[in-house]
């Protein structure tokens, strides 16, 4: 009996990649559990299971009584003295079960907690390997959209998650059986297993994709120094080249703007404006207001990070954006508030 478990337990482990060792002691557990029900609740129970040799024992052990009340904990010394015939009032004596003896309640008891192993290691595993790809970009398979309320079933690897309508780009458009790529923000671990936060919305996503797709970002040559972003509609990314042979905006347009194309294509067409980054403060934030011309920056002493930029009058639309938007990344990717003001002096959209 014990070669045939051995043997389904190294089935399992090359199967399912879960390890011999942990599935022992989940059986250790449920054979434990087994003999507390059929044996009026004694777990003095030693389980020897030895690979090497196929040797599969269960003893129980039995206290000696002059009176035998509860037979599943104890043992009368005339028994007793069968077993060992030393043994007295009051001491224990080891008693080799057999393993067929456990009936049906004990099989499914073992069963069943198998089966809670075999889940626990898969989801230890799940766990382990989203934690790896954490703040990471995955390529994940839609299996199913909700009609009602918009959101993607997803399956990643061994693992389902579900990508809510608010962490969407837009309107995607996709359908059950393509695969598209997702930001995993987070990996929460619960009782129920691990819960793979996802995003296509999150700022990061776009980091990642030029980290992905820009060889000179992801060696370093070019460094991402700060992303602001409304998904689906534009994002800004701040770029520093750190060498001065390599200019960094250019490095992410790529020969006929193929590189930034790629990226614009799976964001669905997202608009990207890239900000070439300063640690000059105004000259940061002028290049931040792009497209609009920026004629100059005043920093409010009284306020921290705020300033009043100044643009030409008939660029004053474009340098707020439709409905704030261009200032309002242009903040975000600052991190100052951003007044504009028309050159000649009229405040006012």
């Amino acid at each position: 009996m014990g070669n045939e478990i051995f043997e389904a337990l190294k089935l399992l482990e090359k199967e399912r990649g879960i390890a011999m060792d942990f599935m022992l002691e989940k059986i250790n557990k449920a054979i434990v559990t087994a003999c507390k029900n059929s044996y009026d609740g004694n777990e003095h129970v030693e389980v020897l299971m030895d690979e090497k040799t196929g040797l599969f024992e269960v003893d129980l052990y039995k206290t000696v009584c002059e009176e035998v009340e509860f037979p599943g904990r104890e043992i009368s010394l005339k028994d007793a003295k069968k077993i060992n015939k030393k043994v007295k009032i009051g001491e224990e004596v080891k008693i080799v079960l057999d393993t067929k003896e456990f009936g049906r309640i004990a099989a499914q008891t073992a069963r069943n907690i198998i089966r809670q192993g075999i889940r626990d290691g898969e989801r230890s595993q799940i766990t382990a390997e989203f934690q790896s790809k954490q703040n990471q970009i995955v390529s994940a398979l839609i299996e199913r959209i909700d009609e009602k309320s918009g959101a993607f079933t997803l399956r990643i690897g061994k693992a389902e998650s579900t990508l809510p309508k608010g962490e969407q780009i837009g309107t995607e458009n996709v359908k059950e059986g393509d695969h598209i790529k997702v930001y995993v923000s987070d990996v929460r671990v619960s009782e129920r297993g691990p819960k793979i936060m996802i995003s296509r919305t999150h700022p990061n996503f776009v980091r990642k994709l030029f980290e992905s797709e820009i060889p000179e970002i992801h060696d370093g040559v070019v460094e991402i120094k700060a992303v602001a972003r409304e998904a689906g509609s534009r994002t800004k990314i701040a770029l520093l080249s750190n060498n001065s042979s390599v200019d960094a905006i250019g490095s992410c347009i790529g020969s006929h703007g193929n590189r930034l194309g790629t990226i614009m294509e799976e964001l669905g067409g997202e608009k990207i404006d890239l900000i070439e980054y300063s640690e000059d403060p105004a000259k940061f934030i002028a290049a931040a207001l792009a497209p609009a011309n920026v004629l100059g920056v005043e920093f409010d002493e009284e306020t921290p990070n705020s300033c009043t930029a100044t643009v030409p009058d008939n660029q004053l639309s474009l340098s707020i954006g439709n409905r704030g938007q261009n200032v309002r990344l242009a903040a975000r990717l600052t991190g100052y508030k951003i007044d504009i003001r028309p050159e000649s002096g009229f405040f006012g959209e």
